[in-house]
Order: structure tokens, then C-alpha cells, then sequence
């Protein structure tokens, strides 16, 4: 008797701890909100992806110098020189490390109560994009790995169920623009196109299916980066070496799918209640990057930072060459390769993204903001 009295007593006080462990980020480190911000979980395309493609057999990988140039680790897999969004908001953030990739067998355990990166280079909303490279996890795949894979993993780290413990992380969805470059418009590049708005419908109609489902399983915070203009990238010049300015179609394609982004983070969230969806508009900040480069203290805005290899020697206008030459001033230029921003164009859409109030640059609040609900 004694003893079923005295766990009756003791069980009130280990759920109180259970609770706190599930709700309150692990991190005492200095500065770090007691109950802030746990982590992030990562899905998108090569702009997110933090190596994923690694361990992939794909032909999107870009484990070779120049890539990683001024990443503390070298080659990681990123598609830059230095650090992406995703390693700049967490510093933001104030997370204690780097967010792993899934696809590395050793991100297990303790290495994922921070968040796990999903994203795969190449790959897009709808499942066949970036087919044409091999495998690449598609964001049908990467939100399956996560509700199958890893959060039964972290429930079980934590010892709490998700309901509990999701609202924690922010969810951070940067995919879309390989739909366009590497889909819609990939028939198109020596030629012309035709723009269907339905086409945009189709892939925001597919990504709010998407985002239902990360809420069913727990997801409360939700940060989508909107497509930035992919008409001016190195990439198009070398598919049309005549285009002296930024492809019209590219852009207008890609605008119609970030005005229709915004209407469906509006609409969703009636159905998704409790939930909060911030838009960075990434095709704003660097488009005003692109149209004043050095009040934004760059000074080139079209040419690719590394040496690309071209059509002719079996080259796809984006990747750079291996061990190829590269610019000396990295922080100058706004792109590394025909695709893929400097990391000095990152750290400004990061810092844009956690602390701007203009609501044409994030929309409705900041991720900053959005961290402290």
C-alpha cells in the first residue's frame, strides 16, 4: 500500500519533467530561449540541401572543391562556397550545430533532436522533377522519410509524442524552382514558352497538400522561401549566349507562382488552426540585389563566381568544374555557380528573413517573430 502511494505521488513529478523535456530546448547554452526554438526540419531542393545528395546516386552532387571553398568542413554537399540559409538560420537561431542530413548514416539518436535536412538537390514538388539526374529524394519522399524514419527516432529519444513536440521546430520549405528550370521550362531553353497559369496552380495546389500533412503529424511553424528570379541566372546565359538581360518568361513563371504562394499560406491557415506560415520573398531581395548590386555591396550580379563547365564538354549550365578556377572575391559576386547564390547572397536574404518588418521582403512577421510564438 505504502508503495502504491508513494508512486502515486512520485508520478505527477515525472510527468512535470517528461513535459518540461518535451516542451523546453535542451540547450543551456547562454543566450538560447529556455523554451525557444528546439530546431528545424529541412525539406526543399539544392539551395536547403546540406549533403543529402552525398549519398545519393545522382548526378547532382557537388562534394568537390570549388564547392565548399570557404565552408569551415570544405566539400559538404552544399551548393555554395560557404554556409546556405539553413546554416545561417540556425545561427540566427542560436541552435548548437549544424543541421544534418538525412541521408547520412550516422544522423541517429542524439545527433537529431536539433532537426534533421531532408532536401535533395535537384528535386522539386512535383515527383518527377529532376528525374532525369537519378535518384533524388522528391518532397513526396523527403516528408516520408520524416513522418516514417525520424519521428518515431525522436519521439523515442525524447520520450514524448509529437503532438507535444513538434511545435518546437520550424519547418522550413525551400522547393519549387527546379520545377520551372529543370521541368516547365527544360524543353524550352533554346527556344520559347508559352506560360500557363495553371502550371503555378498545379504546384502550390500540391505543396498546401504537403504542408497539410507536416501539420497532421505536428508541425505548428512553417517558413517557405518563395522562388527567386531564375530568369537571370548564369544558367540562361548559357543556353542563349545572345540574352543580355534577364529572361522574361523565367521570371513572369516564377512570379506567378510566388503571387499564388502568398494566397495559399492566406488560405490555409483557416485549416490549420493553431498554425503560423511566414513567406521570405526571396525573389525580391535578390532581385534588388541584381538591379543595384553595389549599394548592396556587390559587384557582379551576372556572371558565375567558378568556372563553369560549358554545353560543349557535356556541361549543364550550372555546375562548376572540378578543382576549376574560382573568383577571388567571393563576397562580390551574387552567384557561385550558373544556379546557386554566394554565400555573402545568403547571409543577406538569412538576415532579411529573421529581422526585416517590411512585409514585401517577409510576410506576415519575421522568422524572429515567428521563433518567440
Amino acid at each position: 500500500m505504502e508503495i502504491k502511494l508513494l508512486l502515486l505521488c512520485l508520478f505527477p513529478l515525472a510527468s512535470f519533467f517528461l513535459q518540461c523535456n518535451c516542451h523546453c530546448a535542451a540547450s543551456k547554452k547562454k543566450g538560447t530561449a529556455a523554451c525557444g526554438i528546439r530546431g528545424m526540419f529541412v525539406f526543399g531542393s539544392s539551395l536547403v540541401d546540406n549533403g543529402n545528395n552525398n549519398f545519393l546516386q545522382n548526378k547532382a552532387k557537388v562534394n568537390y572543391l570549388p564547392y565548399g571553398i570557404d565552408f569551415p568542413y570544405g566539400p559538404s554537399g552544399r551548393y555554395t562556397n560557404g554556409k546556405n540559409v539553413i546554416d545561417l538560420l540556425g545561427e540566427q537561431l542560436q541552435l548548437p550545430g549544424l543541421i544534418p542530413p538525412f541521408a547520412d548514416p550516422s544522423t541517429k539518436a542524439s545527433k537529431i533532436v536539433h532537426g534533421v535536412n531532408f532536401a535533395s538537390g535537384g528535386s522539386g514538388i512535383l515527383d518527377d522533377t529532376g528525374s532525369f539526374l537519378g535518384h533524388v529524394y522528391s518532397l513526396t519522399e523527403q516528408i516520408n522519410k520524416f513522418e516514417e524514419v525520424t519521428l518515431p527516432e525522436l519521439e523515442a529519444e525524447l520520450g514524448c509524442n509529437s503532438t507535444h513536440l513538434l511545435s518546437k521546430y520550424l519547418f522550413v520549405v525551400g522547393v519549387g524552382g527546379n520545377d520551372y528550370t529543370f521541368n516547365y521550362f527544360r524543353p524550352s531553353l533554346n527556344g520559347s514558352t508559352i506560360l500557363d497559369q495553371g502550371f503555378a496552380s498545379n504546384l502550390t495546389n500540391s505543396l498546401s497538400q504537403h504542408l497539410k500533412k507536416l501539420y497532421s503529424l505536428g508541425g505548428r511553424k512553417f517558413v517557405l522561401m518563395s522562388l527567386y528570379p531564375i530568369g537571370c541566372i548564369p544558367m540562361v546565359k548559357s543556353f542563349k549566349p545572345k540574352q543580355k538581360f534577364c529572361l522574361r518568361e523565367l521570371n513572369l513563371g516564377v512570379r506567378q507562382f510566388n503571387t499564388q504562394l502568398k494566397s495559399m499560406a492566406d488560405a490555409i491557415k483557416e485549416q490549420m488552426p493553431g498554425s503560423n506560415i511566414v513567406i521570405v520573398n526571396q525573389y525580391k531581395i535578390i532581385m534588388d540585389i541584381i538591379k543595384d548590386p553595389s549599394s548592396k555591396g556587390f559587384k557582379d550580379a551576372k556572371r558565375a563566381c567558378c568556372d563553369l563547365i560549358p554545353l560543349s564538354e557535356g556541361g549543364n549550365g550550372v555546375s562548376c568544374r572540378k578543382g576549376g578556377n574560382v573568383c577571388g572575391d567571393r563576397n562580390a559576386y551574387v552567384y557561385f555557380d550558373g544556379l546557386h547564390p554566394t554565400e555573402a547572397v545568403n547571409v543577406h536574404i538569412t538576415n532579411k528573413a529573421f529581422s526585416s518588418y517590411l512585409k514585401n521582403e517577409v510576410y506576415p512577421i519575421n522568422v524572429s517573430q515567428l521563433a518567440k510564438l
